[in-house]
């Protein structure tokens, strides 16, 4: 292990996540037993109660399989420590990998890769995948709850079954940041010096496993599935480009 990778993952650092992870479980617990307690005196059956508990548990630890994935590629960069604490938190698994491959672009580096990193790097990729997240966390406090009784009012359009302002900008977003994505690994791919046509090809291997797997949860009702999704997305693109590396 190289010195950069010694520094990113000392014995103060794993000391420091397991102190900020270890208050928010304590949370998670108190919530939990306050919440038991709710549905008690309320008249929920225990049976109902410990029912609940167990399947939320369970469909928790299903789609937590890709956030997984998430720590393991961006430990092997910016070490175990941070990965383990930015995906754990307030962290999201697609925004953290494009964030900190963004940052580590802007200051020079061809990419998330070790062999270029160091502690200065380290510091800024992480100010700015910690400094971007904390904008959803101020518009929460200061917008969410004006925006949900927006919502919670149904519209017209909504309440006639068609989808109002807020459905399509989400989807209007989605597809306009997935188009970014795309538009970027094409200019990647077309043939010149330094051009690498694997981002794409992952993307593209990516996107028809997902559309395999939304064929049976759209149209075959196998909503199960969508817990595995994105997972097994990042699974097969991942095994498909170490296979053409190796090939190559």
């Amino acid at each position: 292990m190289n010195e950069y990778l010694s520094s990113v993952n000392a014995g103060i650092f794993y000391l420091i996540v397991a102190l900020i992870l270890g208050f928010i479980m304590i949370m998670c617990f108190v919530f939990l037993v306050k919440s038991y307690r709710a549905g008690l005196k309320i008249g929920i059956d225990k049976k109902v109660l410990k029912k609940t508990i167990t399947a939320s548990a369970t469909f928790t630890l299903l789609p937590s399989i890709s956030i997984l994935l998430g720590v393991i590629a961006l430990s092997g960069t910016l070490g175990v420590p941070f990965s383990w604490l930015r995906l754990s938190v307030v962290g999201a698994l697609q925004y953290e990998l494009n964030v900190a491959e963004i940052a580590a672009q802007s200051i020079g580096l061809s990419g998330l890769r070790v062999d270029e990193m160091s502690i200065g790097a380290f510091v800024t990729i992480a100010l700015v995948m910690t400094v971007g997240i904390i904008g959803g966390i101020v518009c929460c406090i200061l917008f969410l709850r004006k925006y949900l009784g927006k919502i919670q009012k149904a519209p017209k359009k909504e309440a006639s079954g068609k989808p109002g302002f807020g459905a399509h900008a989400t989807t209007a977003m989605f597809v306009g940041l997935c188009a970014a994505y795309i538009g970027a690994y094409i200019g990647k791919a077309i043939p010149r010096e330094g051009s690498d046509i694997m981002p794409l090809f992952v993307a593209v291997i990516a996107a028809l496993v997902m559309s395999v797997f939304e064929y049976f949860i759209q149209k075959k009702g196998k909503a199960a599935l969508e817990n595995f999704s994105l997972a097994a997305s990042m699974l097969v693109a991942m095994a498909a480009a170490v296979a053409v590396q190796m090939v190559i």
